[in-house]
């Protein structure tokens, strides 16, 4: 039988409500959407009520200090996230010159990527397109996931524990993991550390290490040090990180090739262990449902074309 209400519903829907709806999740609130688009409140209000009667769903719960999205309202925002980023694409597939790539390229990435190898195809991308503009937008790892799969960026670097659906991911690097402390810890001048001298330090660490995220295998390091329970520093931001490293918050877990220039100016000492260190992934995110514009297109290929090439032995940071 055919679906005649599914067939009429996109011609008979005001989009913007679609995109006012987009505002209400993001500011988790008609009162804040209202604010955040220069309206009313009655008027996001009523949007709202004339979604619902068009989609046939309820989609938010609402009261007092309450404000919650129903299962069909997550799933509206994500189509909805989904459709403003094709709709974002749209200047630069229609601007794109046939002799020359020109056009914009969003890369959302994990804070503090250090990469020689993608440095290297930016830099060769750009020597062979010098009209091509870029956004590099730090994120959360969680958030690089989200942003990639609502269509909000051409591509994403960020740490995964497993391969979100619908989206395409490889391997771009490999970095281990090491413990540090900071110049004013009681180890750092200490001619020779021993894994016994760590127990009952206390540490700081990523959001991501906690709760079974991308980082999880970092943690290992602090239970082989037998580092005190707890931690007194969080953040889901490497230099912030080692920021608490250095001030003596407490012992830390960085990437060891990032943590070198700061180990080489006395910023950093490496501490035991030294061996078996915990390797992670970074991963190169991409939405196969993305319709890529010429510039995208070009720097995935060069990209891909570079993990195609280099081992990954190669492409691993000890």
């Amino acid at each position: 039988m055919i679906n005649t209400r599914g067939q009429r519903f996109p011609w008979n829907l005001d989009w913007n409500l679609l995109r006012t709806f987009m505002v209400i999740v993001e500011q988790q609130g008609v009162t804040k959407a209202a604010d955040f688009l220069g309206l009313k409140q009655p008027t996001i209000s009523s949007a709202l009520r004339r979604l619902e009667e068009a989609t046939g769903h309820h989609l938010v719960e609402r009261g007092p200090h309450r404000f919650t999205v129903t299962a069909a309202g997550r799933t509206l925002y994500s189509e909805c996230a989904s459709i403003f980023g094709a709709v974002s694409q749209l200047p630069e597939l229609m601007e794109a010159e046939e002799e020359e790539l020109s056009g914009h390229v969003t890369i959302v990435l994990a804070s503090h990527v250090v990469s020689p190898h993608f440095d290297r195809v930016l830099e060769e991308f750009h020597a062979q397109h010098s009209k091509v503009t870029y956004s590099m937008v730090v994120a959360d790892s969680s958030d690089v996931v989200s942003q990639v799969r609502q269509n909000r960026a051409s591509m994403g670097i960020c740490l995964l524990n497993k391969i979100p659906a619908e989206l395409e991911a490889r391997i771009l690097f490999r970095e281990y993991f090491g413990l540090y402390c900071g110049p004013r810890h009681r180890l750092f001048g200490k001619p020779k550390i021993e894994i016994f001298d760590l127990e009952g330090e206390s540490s700081v660490s990523f959001y991501t290490e906690i709760e079974g995220g991308p980082l999880d295998a970092v943690s290992g390091l602090r239970h082989r040090a037998r580092l005190a329970p707890g931690l007194k520093g969080l953040s889901a931001n490497l230099p912030e990180v080692r920021r608490m490293i250095i001030v003596n918050i407490g012992i830390g877990a960085l990437p060891v090739h990032v943590a070198e220039r700061d180990v080489t100016l006395g910023q950093l000492r490496q501490l035991p262990p030294y061996s078996k260190l915990p390797a992670v992934n970074i991963y190169l995110l991409t939405n196969p449902r993305r319709s890529l514009s010429p510039p995208e297109a070009a720097l995935l290929q060069l990209c891909n074309r570079m993990i195609d090439e280099t081992d990954l032995r190669a492409r691993t940071y000890q």
